[in-house]
Formats: structure tokens, sequence, C-alpha cells
């Protein structure tokens, strides 16, 4: 049975049962292999007994498996029969950006006191990372994002996805296996003043190498000079040196020095939350009421992805920071975690020169990082 409808085309629609509709997405291809989780995909396939997933940097014990911290049991075992089955209250999240910023900033830092951030609670680092591109897009077009080379791979998909540009600047010098510093500076010069930049407070990845504290002084005060703008996406505090506020220190770096800046937080690793998408993103202004214009406008980019964030992690996370016993606890667990995989790499380092290589494996332990090896 046939149906003509008369359009401006007279096009004729079958309407019979035996034809197919509209071949709306025959055109869609399928998308490239992500080379993070492709790395996990051929680990679930590889049938070896002996394999190693060197997928996703998420803390691992000596099997292989997921570690549950003893603080986020304890924070569960608080939140047992919570009622918090709806949307998070204002209060749970106002203390979960709180107490996470003083993580950033210092829990005495002048900026907590004076209300000169805007916060908002996140999907992880990704999301925070996703918002903070979307808020650059809105409020600074035709602005571009400077990564370092390389970068995170989700780094380009998540600001190319905002329709943000993308430049690279040198960082890993893959002779030396360290820090292209001088070529780094160089090129941070060189952008154009008022650059958005993207950096990694500690634990770069997928490098793991870092500037040392005298390079960071160095590039905050270049940062300073050209009126760029950091943002740090900081998924390893922590794991680098097993110090949280040492970890945190490029980062204070370049708010002594006046910088205003933008940070990503993430508790996927160092509270081995990963499948609960707890992070947080702030913002650093100029005074509070700065601060309460620009966190509506997260909060409305936010309500228009999301609307809001799953609340178990949150009460876990804000549970754990603001509890002064459970937040010691964790704290201590962190640095057991960062001094076991320090010593990972020691051990793989003198293994592997113990099999007579005439390569140079300094840089196993010279490079931080969170992957357990």
């Amino acid at each position: 049975m046939w149906k003509c409808f008369l359009t401006r085309t007279s096009r004729c629609f079958s309407t019979s049962a035996g034809n197919k509709a509209l071949k709306w997405w025959d055109h869609v291809a399928p998308a490239p292999k992500d080379p993070i989780t492709s790395v996990t995909e051929a680990f679930l396939a590889d049938t070896s007994p002996t394999k190693i997933n060197l997928g996703v940097g998420a803390y691992r014990d000596d099997e292989g498996k997921p570690v549950v911290l003893q603080c986020v049991r304890e924070a569960e075992a608080k939140i047992a029969g919570c009622d918090f089955l709806e949307s998070v209250s204002s209060a749970v999240s106002s203390k979960l950006v709180e107490e996470s910023v003083k993580l950033v900033y210092g829990k005495n830092s002048d900026i907590i006191k004076e209300g000169r951030f805007a916060g908002v609670q996140a999907l992880s680092g990704t999301g925070a990372c996703r918002l903070f591109a979307e808020f650059q897009r809105r409020f600074y077009p035709g602005s571009q994002i400077y990564m370092t080379d390389p970068t995170w791979s989700n780094h380009h998909n998540i600001w190319r996805d905002a329709l943000v540009p993308e430049r690279t600047f040198h960082y890993y010098h893959p002779d030396s296996k360290g820090l292209n510093f001088s070529a780094l500076m160089d090129d941070v010069k060189n952008a154009p003043d008022g650059s958005f930049f993207l950096l990694h407070p500690c634990a770069h990845n997928p490098t793991g190498v870092d500037p040392t504290e005298e390079q960071w002084r160095e590039i905050s005060y270049l940062f300073k000079v050209k009126n760029h703008f950091p943002f740090f996406d900081m998924a390893y505090q922590g794991f680098a040196s097993g110090d949280l506020d040492r970890d945190a220190q490029s980062i204070r770096i370049f708010v002594e020095d006046g910088n205003l800046i933008g940070c990503a937080q993430s508790f996927a690793k160092n509270m081995g939350l990963y499948g609960h998408r707890v992070g947080c993103l702030n913002v650093l202004c100029n005074d509070a009421k700065q601060a309460v214009a620009i966190k509506s406008q997260l909060q409305q980019i936010a309500r228009a992805m999301y609307s809001s964030p799953p609340v178990h992690g949150i009460l876990l996370v804000s549970g754990i920071l603001s509890d002064p016993s459970m937040k010691a606890l964790w704290v201590e667990e962190v640095k057991v975690m960062a001094n076991r995989i320090q010593s990972l790499r020691t051990t793989l380092r003198k293994s592997l020169e113990q099999l007579s290589s005439s390569l140079n494996w300094e840089h196993i332990t010279n490079q931080v990082s969170s992957l357990t090896l």
C-alpha cells in the first residue's frame, strides 16, 4: 500500500510493513578507539595469566585488583541508610567544594576566608575540564587552549567538543626523557598575550615528568608577565610525592605571584573512587562579587549538561574531608600508596639493570606517575 503526501517536493513514501524506515543513521561510522580504554579492552581479552593492565591509571594491589581504602569503608558505614536519594543538597555540595578547595590553596588560605573562588562539584576531573572548556568558549569566544605535547589523550576530546581550538607547546624531551624546559619557556613567551594554557600540577600524564620548584617559579613569572591564564588539571594530588600540600605547590606558586587560575580536581585515584565520578571545578576570582557571578554561570552550564551529579560519591568525599579523623586516615593511606608506587618503580629499574641492558633506565625512578607497575 502506498500513500502519497503532497509536499513542496511531492515525494511519495511507502508505508508497507516490509520496507525500511528512512536511513537516518546509515552515514555514521564507528568512532576511533580510545587509546586508553582500548588498552583495558586488550587486557580483558588476553588470556595470559601474567598479564598486567597499563591502561587507566588507577591504584591496584599486588594481585592487580582495585583497593577500597579504609577511610572509604568508614564513610560508607556512616552514610548507610542515608535519606539522600534525590538531588544533592546545597549544604552537601558546598561542603564538598569548600573542603576540595582547601586541598588546592591550603586550609588557612585567604582565598577561602574571603570567598574569592567560584566552585562547583563536577563529574570527576573529566567533567570539571569539560565545564571549564565550555565556560572558556562562552566568555572568551575565539580563544585557544595550549596543551603540553603530549598530554592526556582525553584533553583533546574535551576541548574539541567544546569547539575550542587547540595548540600545543613543548614539554617532553624524548631523548633525555625529561622536561624540555627551554623550549617550553620559548613557547609560553611566544604565545599571544592572554592565552589559555592547560597545565598538570603534579604527576604529568602521560610522561610522569614534572618541573622542579624553581622551574615552576620561572613559568609562573612568565605567565604573569604575559597575562596568560593557567588551568590546572589535578588528577593525582598526593600520588606524586605522598604529600597533598607538596603536590599542590605549583598551583600555590602561581597564586602567590598574583595569577588568577582555574583548577579541576578528581578523587578517582587518590580515594579509589573511579566509578563514583566525584570532582570539583574552581576558578580563582578578583573578589567575592565576581565569584558569585562566575559560580552562577558554571552552575547554569552544568544544569544543561547533566543537571546534578550522583549523590553517593559526593557524600563519601565530603564526609571524609570534613571529618578530622577520617581525613587523617585518608592522608596516611595516600602516603602509603604513593610510597608503594615509588618502591615498585625502584624495583622495576633494578630488575631491568640486572638484565645487563645497555639502555639507561634512570627515567623510571626520575619520573612521577600514579600507575602501579
